[in-house]
């Protein structure tokens, strides 16, 4: 088995592991080692990036925008989102074009919803279908949204054209796979899983040095974060995004797409770190 992908759209297959940019943007004297480890990450085959305007105000698409400088912008998959109370009408096209100008680029590859507002879904779709009309996006998804907000979500005129959610997910925070991995598996429907190293969620404390993680780390050869990335991604139509800000540690990820867990592995995990049996609040930061 080789290199894992996830596939967008049914068209558009990306390895199953992207950078994510939370974080970045906030230090100036940080922003090289940022920018660096970006565009490594793209040479390293880490060729989704995922953004927000909420990272540091727009800054972290300012770095996104500096590191696709020089003829990197066709390379990668771009990925931002839209805050809820930016999420309809007239509103939602400003904060578009103002992502398209940090991020130097005419258009984004995708654009997600970042967690419900007051906007309805039916407004967000609308609008999110505008933009795509207006060659500003090329597709959009959503973030943050439990499996009872995919069903209004589907409900909605035009909301089946959604391409992803985003939500927390890792071995410590197993919430999803009660209802909503399994349903967005069925529609063929990718989940990016955010902070897949456990920077949130419940168990946080302890997952890089508990004794099983550790066991099989030492059995592959590889780190504990690999291995929590590997579990990720062992999913069918599951997408890591973690962030690296630095080079080795954007190779350390990359890295991890190679690993295969074996059954036991899985099973040694599971029992760790049992899934929920029953519905939980969907886990979010």
């Amino acid at each position: 088995m080789t290199d894992k992908n996830v596939c967008f759209a049914g068209e558009i297959a990306l390895p199953a592991i992207g950078q994510g940019t939370w974080y970045m943007g906030e230090n100036d004297r940080q922003r090289q080692k940022e920018v660096d480890a970006l565009r490594a990450g793209i040479e390293a085959g880490l060729t989704l990036i995922d953004t927000a305007e909420m990272y540091a105000d727009g800054g972290a698409e300012e770095v996104v925008g500096e590191a696709l400088r020089g003829g990197l912008r066709d390379k990668v998959y771009l990925v931002s989102k839209v805050y809820p109370w930016n999420a309809g009408g007239k509103k939602a096209i400003a904060a578009c074009e103002a992502s398209l100008r940090r991020l130097n680029t005419d258009y984004l590859d995708l654009y997600l919803l970042h967690w419900r507002g007051n906007y309805s879904l039916a407004e967000t779709v609308e609008v999110m279908e505008t933009l795509v009309q207006q060659g500003k996006i090329r597709r959009w998804g959503v973030s943050n949204l439990d499996y009872g907000d995919m069903q209004e979500l589907w409900r909605v005129q035009g909301g089946q054209a959604c391409v992803t959610d985003q939500v927390l997910y890792h071995l410590g925070s197993r919430g999803i796979e009660y209802d909503l991995l399994p349903w967005c598996q069925q529609q063929g429907m990718p989940v990016m899983a955010y902070c897949p190293l456990a920077q949130a969620g419940r168990l946080r404390d302890g997952l890089l040095n508990h004794s099983a993680v550790a066991h099989i780390a030492r059995a592959h050869n590889a780190t504990a974060a690999q291995i929590l990335l590997a579990w990720v991604i062992s999913h069918q139509g599951v997408m890591a995004i973690p962030k690296a800000a630095s080079v080795a540690h954007v190779e350390e990820n990359a890295a991890a797409l190679k690993i295969v867990l074996s059954a036991a592995d899985l099973a040694r995990l599971d029992d760790a770190f049992p899934a929920p049996g029953r519905k939980t609040p969907l886990d979010m930061v």
